[in-house]
């Protein structure tokens, strides 16, 4: 009995080790995009340097060039999911970049997180997963939330536009972290550092060719700011596929969103001095419960 437990807090201590680097990066990734905001022109271009930045960490982690396309028959699913998952990784990271220069740091991030109803009802209705009671009415509430913050009376037409961003965000945002539900429960786990790197390869080359037609130039800044934001991006996307290859992903997406959230969170308001109007104060508190009970 004594080992089997032994195994079992082991096992529960390397969840919570994936889960707690993943959520450290995705803070960070939020809290240097913050600081970046004010000193970055071209945002292209950061995000080129970025991408490029997690494509050499994942080559790196592969191990040897002959590795990075390994004889497999799970080489071209590798190939699609990572090219599909590099697409919505540029999406997400653009939307997320402009509405937290709309709406604010903490209001953006809640949003990304949130999009964890994507794959949550990917897992449950494609694979199988059953929620609780509990986390039913946590997506409830959640849903209900994200109508107090969007339909909130507006006073202009600019104001409505930003509620549809923070909405696509979600939905980006979620898409993107689906990908790796879909390549933990279809692919091959011995090629997912190759899945990660096809992904950055594929984002970073889309975002080569926006720089070049957008005719952006690539500075100091840009080159700083986007190796800053490349290490944590890497790890926040590495430490998630982890996690999700030891616990299910009706566990391990709210504890991420949720434990990000209130990080970040702490960062706008303490940090960058950011305020919440009453509504959304009120309707952040729904989310975070909202996450607390789907997490349980």
């Amino acid at each position: 009995m004594e080992p089997v437990c032994f195994l079992l807090l082991e096992k529960q201590v390397i969840v919570i080790v994936y889960l707690a680097l993943a959520v450290l990066s995705s803070a960070l990734i939020s809290v240097i995009m913050r600081l970046s905001s004010d000193r970055v022109k071209n945002n292209l271009s950061m995000l080129a340097m970025n991408y490029l930045t997690c494509m050499i960490m994942a080559g790196l982690f592969v191990g040897s060039f002959w590795k990075l396309f390994p004889q497999s028959p799970q080489l071209p699913s590798a190939l699609g999911m990572g090219a599909v998952h590099g697409v919505l990784y540029l999406l997400s990271f653009m939307l997320f970049q402009y509405n937290v220069k709309k709406n604010g740091v903490v209001l953006s991030s809640v949003f990304m997180k949130l999009g964890l109803l994507v794959p949550m009802v990917v897992s449950i209705l494609i694979f199988g997963e059953k929620p609780t009671l509990l986390q039913i009415v946590g997506f409830v509430v959640a849903v209900i939330a994200i109508l107090i913050i969007n339909f909130e009376p507006q006073k202009d037409e600019e104001k409505g536009k930003q509620g549809v961003g923070l909405v696509v965000l979600l939905l980006a945002g979620g898409a993107a972290d689906g990908m790796s539900k879909v390549y933990e429960e279809t692919g091959q786990r011995e090629l997912s550092s190759q899945f990660l790197f096809y992904t950055f390869v594929v984002a970073f080359v889309l975002c080569v060719v926006l720089v070049i037609i957008r005719k952006q130039r690539i500075g100091k800044n840009e080159v700083l700011y986007g190796c800053l934001i490349g290490i944590p991006n890497f790890f926040s996307a590495k430490f998630l596929l982890a996690s999700l290859g030891t616990v299910p992903a009706v566990i391990a997406y709210p504890t991420f969103s949720v434990a990000t959230i209130l990080v970040v969170t702490l960062s706008g308001v303490v940090i960058f001095r950011e305020r919440l109007s009453l509504r959304q104060s009120m309707a952040l508190a729904m989310i975070l419960g909202a996450l607390v009970m789907l997490n349980i």
